[in-house]
């Protein structure tokens, strides 16, 4: 008992878990709002499990690995299935082995993520986090497939989501952590923590719908580095080599 401020980031955990389980039995069952809003309490107890860790200063290698576990049920196997059951059913075998992208992918995400906790850089994830992943397709699902787009439009965003999310969890784009509410980090990251609470705002207004336009923009954020970084590998780094002074300069200064 004198130990059991430990057991409550696992028992939010577990809530993650629970509420994924209880996703694909809501949609096993046709009852789609459900199934995506499962998925959605699902990452808000993700988030809080981290947080009450560290208040309580209970982190452990046993909670990260709870944690991993949760959210491959969560994360992977919940979309997985909603967008097989709700499209992808129609390909037979074919579609049984598209749909299950999102979940393998997100398994190998959590392992490499495990592994390499040590030393990692806290400011950025190498990769989508698997939260987001998965919100960016319950919150599709729940709010714009056939609904806000028509249904050639939906087409389209399915099979985006579906080959796209995937490859971006394993990439080695840099995406931004979620930043801490607190003095110390607003000093450090004072755009982020704005930008982060005027999101929040948005979609509390627009009572979750912007929820999907805020995943896409995450998800850009990642590729639009990755290009910018390139551009700056390739072209830049040419210019400078083609003057010896400039050269000189980029060296000193890389």
């Amino acid at each position: 008992m004198r130990n059991s401020s430990k057991f409550i980031p696992g028992l939010f955990t577990i809530l993650n878990l629970f509420c994924g389980f209880l996703s694909i039995i809501n949609a096993a069952d046709n009852n789609l709002s459900q199934a995506c809003l499962f998925i959605i309490y699902a990452t808000l107890f993700d988030a809080f499990d981290g947080v009450v860790a560290r208040f309580t200063g209970t982190s452990s290698k046993f909670g990260v690995e709870l944690d991993s576990l949760s959210d491959v049920v969560s994360f992977g196997a919940a979309p997985s299935f909603l967008l097989y059951k709700y499209y992808f059913y129609k390909l037979d075998g074919i579609g049984i082995a598209v749909a299950s992208l999102i979940m393998i992918f997100a398994a190998i995400r959590l392992a490499r993520f495990n592994s390499q906790l040590v030393g990692f850089d806290k400011n950025y994830f190498n990769g989508v986090p698997v939260p987001v992943t998965a919100l960016s397709v319950s919150s599709f699902f729940l709010y714009h497939y056939n609904q806000n787009f028509s249904e050639e439009v939906s087409f389209v965003f399915v099979y985006i989501l579906t080959l796209l999310l995937p490859v971006l969890m394993v990439t080695k784009l840099k995406y931004d952590t979620t930043p801490k509410f607190s003095k110390r980090e607003f000093k450090l990251h004072p755009v982020k923590l704005i930008l982060v609470s005027l999101i929040l705002i948005m979609i509390f207004a627009t009572r979750g719908e912007g929820l999907f336009p805020f995943c896409v923009f995450y998800l850009s954020t990642g590729i639009f580095r990755g290009a910018v970084n390139i551009f700056r590998k390739t072209f830049l780094k040419k210019r400078h080599f083609d003057n010896p002074e400039e050269h000189l300069k980029f060296t000193q200064g890389n």
